[in-house]
């Protein structure tokens, strides 16, 4: 396997007894903290992590329930996976590494993460850029046809224990290569040995079953402290961009529903699909980090 980061450090970051989470770590200067979304890993900053390293301390990690961090197990109201708890592994993750705040960028599910780490802890978010999403609650309450059948993944990963997992496990392979190939761009953008790592990690039941908690808990638990937080806006510069070619740009008005959430609101469209990281790595990189050098 090629290395995908090279240069960069492999570190295991104990956030609770027993809870690690993967990370890699380069670069030198402000810290900058990529949050990777569903079904991926932190593989998805392959191409932007050298470019942002000569600026920043690149720090890239794996959600807990993805990729090589922990996978606990869950309860009935799916908290362990709850966007709160996840944000808090990145906190405690990033104070590890000698840094109480840094810059923020979230693809997918990791934007939320983000979203939830910047209410919960404005302290520590020095940026915050969100990628290709609308905030969850909105996205749910307006619904339709055509979000729905692309966003299918939303109603289907959510439902009870076990009969997601055992569908899916019974061909993971298939199905990761399935969900990533129903992108505007199919699977040109995933090259072998970044598919081969997403696969590997996908092909595991509690991998499996730690997504299917992730989207429970975002149908669940993580509307009532969304509910509970509509006073409540985020306080750092926030960006947003979408990709033009996405269901996010066909389905929803992404400024107008993060304007109602945060307090200073920039973005646009890239010419891309859904994996913005993968898909338009150089305009990715260009917003990142003129967002992170604006006053």
């Amino acid at each position: 396997m090629v290395d995908l980061f090279p240069g960069f450090s492999t570190r295991e970051l104990e956030v609770e007894p027993g809870g690690l989470i993967h990370a890699r770590v380069g670069g030198s200067g402000p810290p900058i903290l990529l949050l990777h979304g569903f079904p991926q890993t932190h593989v998805i900053w392959r191409h932007l992590a050298q470019r942002l390293a000569q600026s920043f301390t690149v720090v890239a990690t794996d959600l807990r329930g993805y990729g090589d961090s922990f996978k606990p197990p869950s309860t009935p109201d799916h908290a362990p996976y709850s966007k709160r708890a996840m944000a808090q592994d990145q906190v405690r993750a990033m104070a590890l590494l000698g840094f109480d705040s840094f810059h923020l960028v979230g693809h997918d599910r990791g934007g939320r993460v983000a979203h939830r780490l910047a209410l919960d802890h404005p302290q520590r978010a020095r940026t915050v850029a969100v990628l290709d999403i609308a905030p969850t609650l909105h996205m749910y309450q307006r619904t339709n046809l055509a979000f729905a059948r692309a966003y299918y993944h939303w109603f289907f990963l959510i439902q009870d224990e076990p009969m997601p997992e055992r569908l899916i496990g019974a061909e993971a392979e298939l199905y990761l290569r399935w969900t990533l190939g129903r992108g505007a761009a199919g699977l040109r953008p995933f090259e072998g040995d970044a598919l081969a790592e997403y696969i590997r990690c996908f092909d595991d039941p509690l991998a499996i079953h730690g997504a299917c908690e992730d989207y429970r808990a975002a149908a669940g638990i993580d509307l009532l402290h969304d509910e509970a937080d509509l006073n409540r806006k985020v306080a750092a510069p926030l960006l947003v961009l979408w990709g033009k070619q996405g269901v996010v740009e066909a389905c929803f008005d992404v400024l107008a529903a993060w304007r109602e959430r945060a307090d200073s609101v920039t973005g646009s469209a890239l010419d891309c699909g859904h994996y913005m990281p993968e898909e338009e790595p150089d305009a990715l990189v260009e917003e990142i980090l003129r967002h992170c050098a604006a006053p």
